[in-house]
C-alpha cells in the first residue's frame, strides 16, 4: 500500500449523475462516501458514477461485456480513475431482498466498483478482492459484499453448489 519509493496518489474528485433518482439515498451522503471510499481503495484520480436504470444497464453489459442482461454495477477503468455505472431498480431490489436500507446498497455497489477501478477482479483472483472488500466493508460499516452474495453455496447435505 505504498512505501517511501512510491508516488502520492492524487484524487481529482468524482462525479455522480442521477438519471434514475433516489429518494432515501442522498447526493451528499454519497458523494461524501465515494471520496472516502476511493481514498481506502487507492484509486486515483476522476470517478464518475453513473446511477440508471435496466435498461441502460443491460445495454452496457451487452456491449462491454457481451452479457444480454441488466446487472447491478459495471466498471470501466481510465489510467487515472475510471466510471461506474449502477442500476438503481436492481439496488432497490437487493437492498429489500438483504433487509437494509438502499443508501447502504449503493454504498455496498460503489466500493465494488471501485475496487474494480483499482484493478481487483473476484471473478480471476484468487479471493484477494473479496478479503480486501470485507476489510474495507468492515471499516467502513457496511452490510454484505457482492462476492458474499454471488459465491456458490454449498449444500450441506450433497456437498455441491446449488
Amino acid at each position: 500500500m505504498g512505501g517511501h519509493d512510491s508516488p502520492p496518489i492524487r484524487f481529482w474528485g468524482y462525479v455522480i449523475i442521477f438519471e434514475k433518482p433516489l429518494k432515501t439515498a442522498g447526493r451528499a451522503e454519497l458523494e461524501r462516501f465515494s471520496r472516502q471510499a476511493q481514498k481506502l481503495a487507492r484509486v486515483p484520480g476522476e470517478v464518475s458514477i453513473l446511477i440508471t436504470g435496466d435498461r441502460t444497464m443491460r445495454s452496457l453489459n451487452r456491449r462491454f461485456r457481451r452479457k444480454n442482461k441488466t446487472t447491478d454495477v459495471l466498471s470501466f477503468p481510465r489510467p487515472e480513475g475510471g466510471d461506474i455505472a449502477i442500476s438503481a431498480p436492481l439496488a432497490r431490489k437487493n437492498a429489500a431482498r438483504y433487509g437494509h436500507a438502499l443508501r447502504e446498497e449503493m454504498k455496498v455497489l460503489i466500493l465494488h466498483g471501485l475496487l474494480h477501478l483499482s484493478g481487483h477482479d473476484h471473478e480471476t483472483d484468487r479471493g484477494q478482492m473479496a478479503a480486501l472488500e470485507l476489510r474495507l466493508r468492515s471499516r467502513l460499516k457496511l452490510p454484505g459484499s457482492l462476492i458474499e452474495r454471488s459465491a456458490p453455496k454449498k449444500n450441506a447435505r450433497a456437498g455441491r453448489n446449488r
